[in-house]
């Protein structure tokens, strides 16, 4: 089942452990919307410098730190994904408290790991 995923923090860098979730989401089948500082592209998707009005996202990884995530905090959770996934660095327990008081379930994972394993 495709899951419409937004890339927090995308990199065109294949050295980032963004570019490589874009990569293996798209080779999964999922849909995927990017946000990052650099804007350019990965894998034929734009990666956005500025939120936009993304429709039906089911997750959003987040590949930023902590006081980077700080400016999206309303932006996320405007959204009503229904899940978030901190992966390794991006660990937020302010952001997660905010995030489940509004019934968005919340996961410290690797995108990455949870692709390969069948878990995503």
């Amino acid at each position: 089942m495709s899951k419409k995923t937004l890339v927090m923090g995308a990199s065109n860098n294949p050295d980032r452990y963004s570019y490589l979730a874009v990569n293996r989401l798209l080779g999964k089948g999922h849909e995927v919307v990017a946000i990052g500082k650099q804007g350019d592209e990965v894998a034929g998707i734009p990666i956005d410098r500025e939120p936009k009005k993304y429709e039906d996202v089911d997750t959003v990884t987040m590949y930023l730190n902590p006081t980077n995530q700080k400016q999206y905090y309303d932006f996320i959770s405007d959204l009503k994904p229904k899940r978030v996934i901190f992966n390794p660095g991006a660990e937020n327990l302010e952001f997660e408290k905010m995030l489940q008081s509004k019934g968005i379930q919340t996961q410290e994972a690797c995108t990455l790991v949870l692709l390969s394993t069948g878990q995503y």
